[in-house]
């Protein structure tokens, strides 16, 4: 379970998108599109009958070093729109990830943040530092796709 041990992997990622908060909530969360600027999400879909608020759970197709290889079950466990997104890792892969919009000039600030741990000791937590890097380089890759795709949109 993140934040209890030597195992918690955390890799975050930032950057400054060019519309306001409650705009930039809108579009992260049509969830099916993800697959448009997130690296390695191969299919997003809603497994619930309500889209927003607490407790929605998505299924999430992932690419683990380019081959699409686990299907993430995430819960919505903080929804405070546009504002904070909190999203609990139900799979292979525990943890839980957060999104954090923040007004920055006429724009929003946009972190995304992941604490990981594999169930598996010792060989989790190395599994999870060997990927660390490739993961950081996926967030940071989703992120400037978001940012391009945002751009040519408006």
């Amino acid at each position: 379970m993140p934040g209890r041990g030597l195992a918690d992997v955390r890799v975050s990622a930032q950057i400054e998108l060019g519309l306001p908060p409650a705009e930039a909530w809108r579009r992260l969360l049509a969830w099916e599109d993800q697959i448009t600027w997130i690296e390695d999400a191969v299919s997003v879909r809603v497994l619930t009958s309500h889209r927003g608020g607490a407790g929605v759970i998505v299924a999430v197709r992932t690419r683990v070093l380019g081959v699409p290889l686990l299907t993430d079950h995430l819960e919505v466990t903080v929804w405070d729109p546009p504002r904070r997104l909190v999203m609990a890792h139900r799979g292979v892969v525990r943890g839980v990830g957060e999104w954090l919009l923040q007004p920055a000039g006429g724009g929003t600030r946009f972190t995304w943040t992941e604490e990981l741990a594999l169930p598996v000791p010792i060989l989790g937590e190395l599994v999870l530092l060997a990927y660390r890097p490739f993961m950081r380089r996926l967030m940071r890759r989703s992120l400037l796709n978001l940012e391009r795709m945002l751009r040519h949109e408006a």
